[in-house]
């Protein structure tokens, strides 16, 4: 028998049974469906953490209060504190050659009442280089003034959902708004920036970093942002602000310092495994389904004996009945991850509806490694079946035996 006719065998033989044929190709597409899906979300929460980090800024080092000794990172948690971070140490950062701009950061949660409106949000003290540090821009107004870090100043910045909650369309430029007991100008609205790190500058209002601290009676920084000249001056600007926070504090380094790439190849550990993770439960689904296809052909060569008999009558070897069989479990496999590739992307295509800002596109190696699974386990649980049915006596076949 030519390969021709080997596999014009198995496509009768699929398509002579659409019920079961479609069974084995909705599991091989559902283990297919789900490889393509889990890894483009893996993908997609990866690309956004990346961006979110990016948008930081370039050459970070954040500066946290507290030693943190397993070198870990924690998105807006605090760590412990045995010496708060103060204006002036961050002020002090300034002096090493490497670094470019410093940004004191102190954060507090306050009522922020307006125009007869009143809301609970963020309010973010911080200075005039934290607009330049974190690439954003001013759509109305201007933005904190480039004055004394250490004197406090009646202005703020709002963000761009707050200026819309409090104000609608009307320009909050020169209008008071009123944070606790204090009555502020508003100077400045910042352009969109959206959700980011667990912050959303739309929905804060940022005031001088002095203010901060007198609104929520504290002397402590949440954090400090430093921007080094170059990305290769960041070790080297992290030695040196270790040294100046060890001669500022006693000599003992109080403070954890992250960079921006530590801070990312941990999270790309992290997701890599749950990626991998994911990738694994999805391929034992495939395993599963090429199980079925074995159990599912078993049956079909009880069937179909009297067949397998006249085929053998009629001069087909046992290769030839073995590779038809073959070929057949093999074109089932290949039709549902077929099937499963194109549900995958229509899942992932799903989720970038409901969740735009995930962008999730499944990687290349993980297509071809379901499709490699999927067709192997097609082969492998294939050969059962096609070996018993190659092995049946031609006689005995053509009786139904």
């Amino acid at each position: 028998m030519t390969p021709f006719d080997t596999l014009g065998f198995a496509a009768r033989a699929v398509f002579s049974y659409p019920l079961r044929s479609s069974l084995l190709v909705l599991a091989m597409s559902i283990g297919m469906a789900a490889v393509v899906m889990l890894t483009a979300l893996g993908e997609g929460v990866r690309d956004y953490i990346v961006g979110q980090f990016v948008s930081l800024g370039s050459n970070l080092i954040i500066v946290h209060p507290g030693r943190n000794e397993t070198g870990g990172f924690q998105l807006g948690g605090s760590l412990a504190t045995p010496r708060e971070l103060t204006i002036e140490d961050a002020t002090s950062l300034l002096r090493d050659a490497h670094v470019r701009r410093v940004a004191p950061i102190s954060v507090g949660n306050a009522e922020v009442s307006a125009n007869g409106r009143l809301r609970e949000t963020l309010v973010f003290g911080t200075v005039a280089d934290y607009v330049g540090i974190r690439r954003f821009t001013v759509s109305q107004g201007r933005f904190l003034p480039d004055e004394d870090w250490q004197r406090p100043g009646a202005v703020a910045v709002i963000g761009t959902t707050l200026h819309r909650e409090l104000f609608d369309d009307k320009s909050p430029i020169g209008q008071m708004i009123r944070i606790g007991d204090s009555r502020l100008r508003i100077i400045g609205v910042l352009s969109p920036v959206g959700q980011g790190l667990g912050f959303n500058p739309d929905e804060m209002v940022l005031v001088p970093v002095a203010t901060s601290l007198a609104l929520f009676n504290t002397n402590g920084l949440r954090h400090i942002l430093v921007e080094t000249a170059s990305r290769d001056a960041i070790e080297s600007a992290k030695s040196g602000l270790e040294q100046i926070i060890r001669s500022r504090h006693g000599g003992e380094l109080d403070v954890t310092l992250t960079t921006q790439d530590a801070a990312l190849s941990t999270f790309d550990r992290i997701l890599g495994m749950v990626t991998m993770g994911l990738l694994c439960i999805a391929a034992i689904s495939l395993v599963v389904a090429g199980i079925l296809v074995m159990n599912v052909m078993l049956v079909s060569v009880t069937q179909r004996t009297a067949e397998i008999g006249l085929l053998k009558a009629l001069g087909a070897s046992n290769h030839d009945i073995l590779r038809m069989f073959i070929t057949e479990a093999t074109l089932l496999s290949l039709m549902g991850s077929l099937a499963g590739f194109m549900l995958g992307h229509l899942g992932a295509w799903g989720i970038r509806q409901g969740w735009p800002f995930l962008s999730t596109w499944p990687p290349a190696w993980a297509i071809v490694a379901a499709l490699a699974v999927a067709l192997c386990s097609g082969l492998i649980f294939g050969v059962m079946p096609a070996r018993r049915a190659a092995a049946l006596d031609p006689v005995l076949a053509l009786t139904g035996h």
